[in-house]
């Protein structure tokens, strides 16, 4: 099969009329895309020019010098940003994926009592201030992360391993999240912490049974103690209210016996001025009066002179009713 040989024949002049034309299209669009930029809406854009500070700019469309003359930084002021510690996320949603080989440095600490734990946090901050994030600190999330920890060991190397593992998580927290906020004011890093989140604590894995055994016994303990001051705080007030019942029982008897007793007094000193008055009248009318009183209470009545010759039987007598006291 014969071969063709091909010619293409590219005329110089053609070359020299577009080539000029070619380079300043691409100039225009290396200079429209170096200098057109988008900030979102979530961001603010520092501007620098040739390495200083010039400007911060809004969210939206911006331009800025073309060609490296100036440089636009986005810091997303209007995010919540975080940092893990002891663990990093792999995947979020409803059932995240963490992994913690390799960031077990970041978590283990030494206590107050000299005792390991595995501490694993999460420090939720914000960017307040992009100018200062920016040029007071150098590498501003690094050295938060660095500050985090640092507070972190110190705040929990002042306490002991059961408060780290038990009731003190949250003072933990929230001691480190005020720790944490000064010296980022300190350091002028224009970072605000919004919550500091103890993720898990955990003893490490070779000690963990043990551990485990004696948060069940101290946990047991707690519970006996409960139950005996429950039995207290039920016992003890009723005890108590049974006591004085019967204190204000006696006092109201002893009241009652000593009105009595007055009463009685008073009523036969009255009835001893009538009796000097009139000693006849008043001892008839003692006479009667008991005698009104006593013979309600006998049974069948009979009257008999004297002598026992005349027999009166009373009949129908202890029908009639006593008078009404």
């Amino acid at each position: 099969m014969a071969e063709r040989n091909i010619n293409i024949n590219i005329n110089p002049d053609w070359i020299k009329k577009y080539l000029g034309k070619i380079v300043g299209v691409i100039f225009v669009l290396i200079i429209l895309f170096s200098s057109v930029k988008t900030v979102g809406p979530e961001e603010e854009g520092v501007v620098i020019q040739l390495g200083e500070y010039n400007r911060t700019v809004q969210p939206g469309l911006n331009f800025i010098l073309p060609l490296g003359i100036e440089k636009m930084f986005k810091i997303p002021v209007q995010r919540q940003l975080k940092q893990e510690f002891g663990f990093r996320t792999l995947t979020a949603g409803q059932r995240s994926d963490y992994v913690k080989t390799g960031y077990g440095d970041e978590s283990m600490m030494l206590t107050g009592d000299l005792n390991l734990t595995d501490v694993e946090w999460v420090v939720q901050y914000r960017i307040t201030d992009s100018y200062k994030f920016l040029f007071k600190v150098r590498n501003a999330e690094k050295t938060l992360r660095d500050m985090s920890e640092s507070v972190m060991r110190k705040i929990v190397g002042d306490r002991t391993v059961n408060e780290v593992l038990t009731v003190g998580r949250q003072e933990i927290a929230s001691s480190v999240e005020v720790e944490l906020q000064k010296l980022c004011d300190e350091y002028e890093n224009g970072i605000r912490i919004d919550q500091v989140v103890l993720q898990d604590v955990n003893p490490p894995e070779p000690v963990k049974p043990s551990f485990n055994a004696v948060n069940e016994a101290q946990q047991e303990r707690e519970t006996l103690i409960n139950q005996a001051e429950a039995d207290y705080n039920r016992v003890i007030p009723r005890a108590r209210g049974e006591a004085e019942e019967t204190i204000q029982l006696a006092e109201a008897y002893s009241l009652n016996r000593v009105n009595r007793a007055k009463g009685e007094a008073e009523r036969f000193s009255a009835l001893y001025d009538a009796y000097i008055k009139a000693p006849e009248v008043t001892k008839q009318r003692i006479y009667l009066e008991t005698m009104e009183k006593i013979l309600p209470k006998i049974g069948n009545k009979i009257i008999v002179d004297e002598k026992g010759n005349n027999v009166l039987p009373l009949l129908n007598i202890d029908k009639v009713k006593s008078p009404v006291q």
